[in-house]
């Protein structure tokens, strides 16, 4: 039996002659306002591990989640029972979404829950924009996991829907609804770390060595729809170990991008926002084996970008692996800090000192070369921060969802929209094509082309499959 949908005329209207495929109309706007009283109806695309962190948010926040959809049963009847109650805090899921409509199709729940105000796709990377577009094209407010795009491509489509839009967009990057995110961004941006020409991140996370998709296929589960779990991506045999997360399928080329596509996108944001990064010039990639179908056991990247405004050019790396962190002769500071180097960061190296915060851009630190204490400082609360003033609007409670939550009923703008995440997803996927390429590219971002390397076109835009796309 057919699991396509059959759009009704007005449905197909709204999407435009060319479907999903289309460019953005010139203003995509909300299907009706919100007075300060009004609950908005939710759904959710995708109700994995990363639904069950999120949907306490909007519970709470007094929201109706109205329908939930994944082609795997047992995840929408894992989230229905709230399996994970007892090692958070919070509402009783069950019983919040004890009401909730299910679906296997996302076309289906968007073409028939004419209520629905808002979407929260929490699904795979490679389903994140056809989902997402699909509901900003149907005029639904948007919240999307990171990262936006599986590729540079997908990302620029995104990017090309956002001029005029009216509807509210929110990516999964947390750590910027943090007041030490901002504050960091205002720190460096007011001159206080002086030009910073020089950022490591990194986290030590690693994978096996790349290696080819097996062809011989497990036993696909009862209730799990293999075909549409796929989806654009290609279709091939099952096995157990795609199941359970990003750590699982984002391995694998054809669902994911691996570590940096998982945590470079968070780490990526502070430097994209506090610098104000436009696009990369040139993308070098470091890998030791050869890459097959899946990412590598450790790789080092390096993007360079051109002065902007007031700032130099800068150099950005990204180190994943056993063994990542920044080069030994930048870590002086961080061990005099932490008595060793952090598991994971986001390293500013600058004219007059340091600035570090975790992998989500959460939680910076500084410390100026001129400065008595051998230890870095709270951004919050070093002296020579004091004078900067605020220049960044602070997220109310630090609550990353409500601050969507409330910029769909009419609020401010969220700080995290797609307008920066498409461009931190073709910042990060760029280093995918070289990875991929196998050598360093001088990446054109206008005509989306590494300069002279043909045989990169094929990672800068992916083939998709149309059988469950509209």
């Amino acid at each position: 039996m057919s699991h396509q949908v059959q759009f009704n005329r007005r449905s197909f209207l709204k999407l435009g002659a060319a479907g999903i495929g289309a460019l953005a109309m010139p203003q995509i706007v909300p299907p009706r306002a919100f007075g300060a009283n009004n609950r908005l109806n939710v759904a959710v695309l995708g109700c994995g591990n990363r639904s069950h962190q999120l949907l306490p948010a909007v519970v709470q926040a007094g929201e109706n989640v109205a329908a939930l959809c994944d082609v795997n049963a047992s995840q929408i009847q894992r989230l229905k029972s709230d399996e994970g109650r007892k090692k958070r805090k919070g509402p009783n899921l069950g019983e919040a979404l004890a009401n909730a409509a299910v679906y296997e199709d996302y076309r289906k729940l968007v073409e028939k829950e004419k209520t629905v105000d808002a979407v929260i796709v929490s699904s795979g990377q490679h389903w994140h924009l056809a989902m997402s577009k699909l509901c900003l094209q149907m005029g639904k407010h948007v919240y999307c996991e990171k990262p936006l795009a599986h590729s540079a491509g997908e990302a620029r489509e995104i990017a090309k829907m956002m001029p005029g839009c009216k509807l509210a967009t929110q990516i999964g990057t947390q750590g910027g609804a943090t007041d030490t995110f901002r504050r960091s961004m205002e720190i460096m941006q007011a001159g206080v770390l002086g030009q910073i020409r020089e950022v490591h991140c990194w986290i030590n996370r690693f994978f096996p060595v790349s290696e080819e998709i097996n062809r011989v296929a497990d036993q696909i589960p009862e209730g799990l729809n293999w075909d549409f779990w796929c989806g654009p991506s290609p279709l091939i045999p099952f096995k157990d170990y795609y199941l359970g997360g990003c750590l699982k399928w984002g391995r694998w080329f054809n669902f994911g991008d691996g570590h940096l596509a998982d945590m470079g996108a968070h780490a990526h944001n502070l430097p994209l926002r506090a610098l104000k990064l436009g696009p990369p010039i040139r993308i070098t990639p470091q890998v030791g084996e050869p890459i097959k179908d899946s990412y590598p056991s450790w790789a080092t990247y390096r993007w360079d970008f051109a002065a902007r405004e007031k700032f130099d050019p800068v150099s950005v790396w990204w180190h994943d692996g056993e063994k990542a962190a920044p080069p030994d002769a930048l870590t002086a500071d961080l061990k005099a800090t932490y008595g060793e180097v952090p598991t994971n960061g986001v390293l500013f190296v600058g004219e007059k000192g340091i600035l570090r915060s975790d992998a989500w851009g959460v939680g910076g630190v500084m410390r100026l070369k001129d400065d008595t204490n051998p230890k870095c400082r709270g951004v919050l609360d070093h002296e020579a921060a004091k004078p900067v003033p605020v220049k960044y609007p602070r997220c109310p409670e630090q609550n990353h969802m409500l601050e969507w939550l409330t910029a769909c009923k009419g609020g401010p703008k969220t700080f995290q929209s797609f307008d920066i995440a498409a461009r931190a997803a073709e910042f990060g996927m760029t280093g995918i094509v070289a990875l991929r390429a196998g050598r360093p590219i001088e990446w054109d971002s206008k005509n989306l082309k590494a300069k002279g390397c043909p045989e990169a076109d094929r990672f800068i835009h992916l083939p998709q499959r149309k059988k469950w796309l509209v």
